[in-house]
């Protein structure tokens, strides 16, 4: 077997499944999840809407996966900011909002996913919306499990604090021409701890 039929063949090509979720990303991001169907997904996946069902049972099924797949792209920009800044929780909140607000102040800019499915699922006894509400609940847990490990005069208000600048820059990014005021996320941030007493020297 030559070697470019080797390395032709070491490359798999993606399922049904991946096809589905890669798309149902983009379609929920960009227009919403509500406003998209499964017939326009399963059409920009080239697949068939029995391979939708069997892969996610529902939309809602599908729905969900989506929000897992968007929670996985968060940790992967988490994992990259403590690579970068090793045991500095300060440092890691910082750089979060930095990078957040330069997101954020992008053309296009939809806000977070989670936040977005909250808003168009409003029972909260809804799956989707369950599962929105849980993911959020992680993130709030790693900000709560950064500010505990900072010296803060008030660290459930700092935590609560941070909590709002975030959801305030998801909604401001959409709402304001760019760069807008989410720009300044990381300056925001900065006078929150700064209120907080915490202080460079920290890093």
């Amino acid at each position: 077997m030559s070697l470019e039929m080797s390395s032709h063949k070491a490359v798999p090509h993606p399922c049904a499944a991946d096809k589905i979720r890669s798309s149902a990303r983009e379609l929920f991001y960009n227009q919403g999840i509500r406003a998209v169907g499964v017939d326009e997904i399963v059409q920009k996946a080239g697949v068939t809407k029995p391979s939708l069902y069997r892969a996610f049972e529902s939309k809602d099924g599908l729905t969900t996966a989506y929000l897992i797949d968007y929670q996985q792209t968060f940790w992967g920009r988490i994992d990259a900011i403590c690579h970068n800044h090793p045991d500095n929780p300060r440092a890691q909140i910082l750089a979060y909002f930095d990078d957040l607000a330069l997101r954020a102040a992008q053309p296009g800019y939809r806000g977070c996913a989670l936040t977005n499915a909250i808003v168009e699922y409003p029972d909260p006894d809804h799956p989707v919306r369950r599962e929105a509400a849980r993911l959020k609940h992680e993130i709030r847990e790693w900000i709560q499990q950064k500010v505990s490990n900072l010296k803060a005069n008030d660290p459930d208000l700092l935590t609560d604090g941070l909590i709002l600048l975030m959801e305030g820059v998801y909604t401001a990014g959409q709402v304001f021409y760019p760069p807008g005021p989410v720009i300044k996320a990381g300056k925001l941030a900065r006078l929150l701890l700064q209120s907080s007493g915490i202080s460079a020297d920290q890093e």
